[in-house]
């Protein structure tokens, strides 16, 4: 079976392609397309650290009582921004979009992807270090590494899909 598409953004050529369906092998075997999809996760998985992270500090140092869940939650709400925010600035310069375009662009390509990479790496985070987010520890750093990877892992297919299905990235 095979799906026909059409690139609609500025950015990709006006042209109809055949691919395969996802739903066989040959669908998930362009290396290209992984390589486009993994650059993206990459730069999703930076923005979504830096607020992250950057909330998790804050909370530490200056709220030290906020309740576990809370600062999941607004790890994951800083994370979300920092990312939109960054992938709009990359959208801004790299291809010279409007603000408001490039905003708009981050949002409609990216949300679905960032969000589930934000739960995935806090729930690793959490099973890890068991809520115990103290700045200060080896072992609440090192967690980081397989929390990014889970992070990194969970949406790359979803990433894939979107670019080989449909030819759309955030970058």
């Amino acid at each position: 079976m095979k799906d026909k598409i059409v690139h609609h953004h500025p950015m990709y050529h006006h042209t109809h392609q055949t691919i395969p369906s996802h739903h066989t092998a040959p669908f998930w075997k362009d290396r290209s397309v992984w390589k486009r999809a993994s650059m993206n996760t990459l730069v999703c998985l930076v923005g979504c650290s830096i607020g992250d992270f950057g909330m998790i500090l804050y909370l530490q140092i200056f709220h030290p009582y906020t309740p576990m869940w809370l600062q999941m939650l607004l790890a994951i709400v800083a994370g979300l921004i920092s990312s939109m925010a960054f992938e709009a600035t990359l959208l801004r310069f790299k291809e010279k979009l409007l603000w408001r375009k490039a905003f708009r662009m981050a949002l409609s390509m990216s949300v679905i992807s960032i969000i589930g990479m934000e739960i995935v790496m806090n729930a690793t985070d959490f099973m890890i270090t068991g809520g115990k987010a103290e700045i200060s520890s080896l072992s609440y750093w090192m967690a980081f590494i397989p929390a990014a990877l889970a992070g990194f892992l969970a949406p790359l297919p979803y990433n894939y899909y979107q670019l080989k299905k449909y030819n759309r990235s955030h970058h």
